[in-house]
């Protein structure tokens, strides 16, 4: 007889996909650097290509190392190279990794022109699980564009049996297989989800085995609801840093668009259970992975103990609320957000800090849709309704729903100029940015 969970449907509403994303689940004036540089080589072409089994079946673009798969490196500098095959700019977005002013888009990097080469240090100082994406200057041209996963290593080693990526991308696709740009008319498309660049992953693992899960909602637009059937999912970090681990309730996890969950799974169903790993956008559910207990020997007589908390990845324990600047951030679009095309890194940022101090913001969106906050060069703390606490997470991207208004705070560690972003949770959308400074 079948699991009765096995039966039951994920169905949560778009209002259920803000909720929890809200609350605890969750270049103008630059130049190109030089190419001196020293650390672990990353080379990277912008170029076109072609998606494998998965959608869309048109050419796509895509940053190509020569190797499929997530990029894995260690802690300490990465000498990254760009090379721009495109017909079009492009700027690299890295999602959640702090402090690289060098690579900080528009901020930092200015687009580099078609034909042209950027090289530049990243410094990779925490580890975890991270994205780097090619949003921010490609959506006004061309063709979409594929993101990679980057995962920078535990040292020492986390305690997990396998460590699964899943990367999770939204295609809308018309009816001859052709994807179409985010902020384009969606009109006669439908919206086909790829998960690693195929349309659905099989993962097994043998009896007592700890699966590490890496999800990453690569989606340009779309907050995603998942659900894993049949096992206790333990979050362990969110956006690449440390959580106070906790059980996902009916193993439902709620992303953000960007947003990473790293989750650990005990396979402990009978050997021969097949538990699916179901999508849900706010329109219909949808499998894109399933999960296969193995008949094989168990990897150990019995499953291991809970999980104790990652290693704090420097973080601070503590933020000074008290001595803290505070500031106010509309999201209406018409605050002196602007497109990323006309963006200038001289102009006037939108608040100031002097580096060290806490900054609290009172984040508003006025709006009448939902709109995705993201935060560059620094994670940040969601607070308490009474500014009395905050969640037990950092994040890098927050959603906000129409009307709703949100306090985060952050330690301005690291000096420089920083992006931040607001895209209402709308295909049609634009992509909006403004800067903030750390002196």
């Amino acid at each position: 007889m079948k699991n009765a969970m096995t039966n039951q449907v994920f169905s949560p509403s778009r209002r259920a996909l803000l909720a929890g994303l809200g609350g605890t689940a969750l270049a103008s004036g630059l130049r190109l650097p030089a190419t001196a540089q020293s650390g672990t080589p990353l080379s990277l072409r912008a170029r076109p290509a072609t998606p494998g089994a998965g959608l869309p079946k048109s050419q796509i673009w895509a940053l190509d190392t020569g190797t499929s798969g997530p990029l894995r490196f260690s802690k300490g500098d990465l000498a990254v190279t760009l090379l721009n095959e495109l017909p079009a700019p492009i700027v690299l977005n890295w999602l959640g990794i702090d402090g690289a002013q060098a690579a900080s888009p528009l901020t930092g990097q200015a687009p580099v022109p078609p034909g042209g080469r950027a090289a530049f240090t990243l410094p990779l100082r925490q580890s975890g699980t991270y994205l780097v994406n090619a949003l921010l200057a490609g959506e006004a041209t061309g063709q979409p564009t594929a993101a990679r996963a980057l995962i920078v290593e535990d040292n020492p080693k986390i305690a997990a049996d396998r460590d699964e990526v899943l990367l999770i991308e939204e295609w809308r696709v018309r009816a001859d297989g052709s994807a179409i740009l985010p902020g384009s008319d969606p009109d006669g498309t439908t919206a086909a989800y790829t998960v690693n660049g195929q349309a659905s992953l099989d993962i097994t693992a043998k009896l007592n085995e700890r699966l590490r899960l890496r999800i990453v909602n690569g989606c340009a637009r779309a907050p995603l609801g998942l659900r894993i059937e049949n096992h206790d999912v333990r979050v362990m970090a969110i956006d690449g840093l440390p959580a106070e681990p906790f059980l996902a309730r009916d193993g439902q996890l709620v992303l953000a668009p960007g947003s990473r969950i790293d989750a650990f799974i005990d396979a402990t169903r009978a050997p021969g259970t097949v538990s699916q790993i179901i999508l849900h956008d706010g329109t219909a559910p949808k499998t894109i992975a399933r999960l296969t207990t193995l008949s094989d020997a168990p990897v150990r007589p019995a499953p291991l103990p809970s999980a104790p908390a990652f290693p704090s990845n420097g973080m601070p324990e503590r933020l000074n609320l008290q001595g803290a600047l505070r500031s106010d951030l509309s999201l209406d679009p018409n605050a002196q957000w602007i497109a990323p095309s006309k963006f200038d890194a001289a102009a006037k940022p939108a608040y100031s800090v002097k580096r060290d101090r806490t900054v609290v913001l009172a984040i508003a969106n006025p709006t009448s849709a939902p709109v995705a906050f993201r935060l560059h060069g620094h994670h940040f703390r969601l607070l308490d309704r009474l500014d009395d606490g905050w969640k037990p997470f950092w994040l890098d991207t927050l959603m906000l729903d129409k009307g709703q208004t949100q306090r985060i705070a952050f330690l301005a560690e690291y000096p420089g100029r920083w992006l931040m972003e607001a895209t209402a949770i709308n295909w049609t959308a634009p992509k909006l940015v403004r800067s903030y400074a750390v002196e």
